[in-house]
């Protein structure tokens, strides 16, 4: 479906001031035609009351075709199933009053969507129930929209359970893909937003992990969903993309906005970082404790303050290590023997 736009002219103020003047016309035409009916002119007067019955039904008509559009707004306009086009420009219109404004979304409200859904409505007090009937404008928005659909579980690359949620910025860039190429615009990009996300959180692991090829191209590289957040996004933008364009959609931006192991192996991954982060402290501390036990005795030969056998060379770089090594401060013992 060809989007079609509608360059009808902002008239909409002038036929509701003839509609309204007509108006007066209509119920003097009316009381003049009973008037002349009860006196001699009977002739005159049926005419008259016919013109202003005629005019009672038929004066309302015009009002039907009135529309009133703000910036941002769009409206799909179609007459006897037909599609006739699409009006953008904010103003005052009047349009065929038998054309039917189409928004099959019109009653669907996504999670924090920055839309705003215009409702006018009545209530009725039936023994003793209230009931309100609202009618649902039929107005398309353009504006900038967010979805929110929410935290998902998904296994990533390793097969850990994870739980991710992501926002994604949208809006509606042609009309008449999105009412009439879809059954539902919002729900058809809810449910590829879902979609999405799922196929590319498979391809990442939490945190980087060895032999894992996120970009195709054959070769392990350190890609996570931890450390390659707009990485990450990006392609989930692009995956989204790809897949609502048909529906006259287009994703300005998507986010990662909730990233965690789920609460069934949340305790064991956060033992499993714990334990990494301990190594990896304990791998620095020997590195730099076997550095300065090389330092000690290469300058204690360079001044030959002291001459150390093999024994006694072990017997120090031995406490040396300890002392550097240790989780607590060491205690010294002043030895005042020999060492033999």
């Amino acid at each position: 479906m060809t989007e079609k736009i509608l360059t009808t002219k902002k008239n909409g103020m002038t036929v509701m001031i003839l509609n309204i003047l007509v108006f007066p016309v209509v119920i003097a035409a009316f009381v003049f035609g009973i008037i002349l009916m009860d006196g001699e002119n009977y002739l005159l007067g049926v005419p008259l009351l016919v013109i202003g019955i005629l005019g009672f039904l038929v004066s309302w008509i015009p009002l039907c075709g009135l529309k009133v559009l703000k910036p941002q707004e769009a409206l799909v306009l179609t007459l006897f199933g037909n599609y006739i086009g699409t009006i953008k420009e904010p103003g005052f219109y009047f349009v065929n009053p038998f054309c039917t404004a189409v928004n099959p979304a019109a009653n669907t409200k996504l999670a924090q969507s920055g839309e705003t859904t215009t409702k006018t409505g009545v209530s009725a007090n039936v023994d003793g129930t209230t009931i309100n009937v609202e009618a649902v404008g039929k107005k398309i928005s353009l504006k900038a929209m967010t979805l929110n659909n929410g935290r998902q579980k998904i296994n990533d690359c390793l097969g850990n359970p994870i739980e991710i949620g992501i926002a994604v910025i949208w809006r509606v860039t042609d009309t008449a893909k999105a009412v009439f190429d879809v059954d539902n615009y919002k729900e058809y990009l809810s449910l590829q937003c879902d979609s999405a996300l799922r196929n590319i959180v498979r391809i990442y692991p939490y945190d980087v992990a060895t032999n894992v090829d996120t970009t195709g191209d054959g070769q392990a590289d350190e890609g996570s969903l931890r450390g390659s957040a707009e990485v990450v996004a990006q392609r989930i933008k692009e995956e989204i993309q790809s897949k609502v364009t048909d529906a006259g959609l287009e994703i300005l931006e998507a986010r990662i906005t909730y990233l965690a192991y789920a609460p069934e192996i949340a305790s064991v991954m956060l033992q499993r970082q714990q334990a990494s982060a301990i190594i990896d402290a304990r791998k620095m501390i020997v590195d730099g404790a076997v550095g300065m036990v090389e330092m000690a005795l290469e300058r204690l030969n360079e001044k030959q303050l002291v001459d150390l056998d093999e024994e006694r060379k072990a017997a120090m770089v031995s406490n040396l290590l300890v002392v550097l090594c240790g989780n607590h401060d060491a205690q010294p013992i002043v030895n005042s023997g020999s060492l033999y």
